[in-house]
């Protein structure tokens, strides 16, 4: 008996040392850390209160190698470049400190921003703040908020990240048209499929 405790004990240790997000962030709630500074692909300090308009917000957590976020590059810049036109700030976090070291680099950031031809805020979210204030836990993963820096949306692209052709809903964009249009979101969450945030 003595000798299965004990060797459970690493076990329980190991499941304590492993950090995971909590809860989303629940629909309605307000922007989390929305003065916090991040280093963008340019070199500026940026919070997302100066990626924000009065439009709203759309916020991102994606990285540079996962499959998904590879499979979603064409659909996340469309995304992204939507949202812009609809007078929305847009914020990609990168959360994957613990790749900081290899392939979410900033120097390999600033590449993958120029080769996706990003024209918004590509940020690196030291030690996955924000990704834990935030709840996120997946890569992409969005959150989407309104003028009013609330959330309305949180959840995938759309209904398909694993098959751009069978796609038959565009939830983030459908959300953005119901917002600007003062409409009710016809839906708020969606389950986000991708990697794991590599947190610490």
């Amino acid at each position: 008996m003595k000798k299965i405790l004990f060797a459970a004990l690493p076990v329980t240790a190991l499941a304590l040392m492993i950090r995971t997000a909590g809860d989303p962030l629940p629909i309605g709630s307000p922007i989390p850390s929305p003065e916090a500074k991040m280093k963008d692909v340019s070199g500026k300090e940026v919070s997302l209160k100066d990626a924000k308009t009065d439009k709203g917000l759309l916020v991102m957590f994606s990285c540079n190698t996962c499959p998904y976020v590879i499979k979603n590059q064409t659909r996340t810049y469309e995304a992204c470049k939507y949202a812009q036109g609809n007078g929305i700030g847009v914020a990609i976090l990168n959360s994957n400190e613990a790749n900081r070291g290899s392939a979410d680099s900033m120097e390999d950031m600033q590449d993958y921003a120029k080769q996706q031809g990003y024209n918004w805020y590509y940020l690196v979210d030291q030690n996955s703040a924000l990704a834990d204030a935030f709840g996120a836990n997946r890569t992409p993963e969005c959150f989407l908020f309104d003028g009013e820096g609330k959330l309305v949306y949180h959840g995938a692209i759309d209904d398909n990240p694993s098959d751009a052709s069978a796609v038959s809903r565009k939830h983030l964009v459908n959300a953005i048209d119901e917002m600007n249009a003062g409409k009710e979101i016809s839906v708020k969450e969606s389950r986000s499929v991708g990697c794991t945030i590599k947190r610490l």
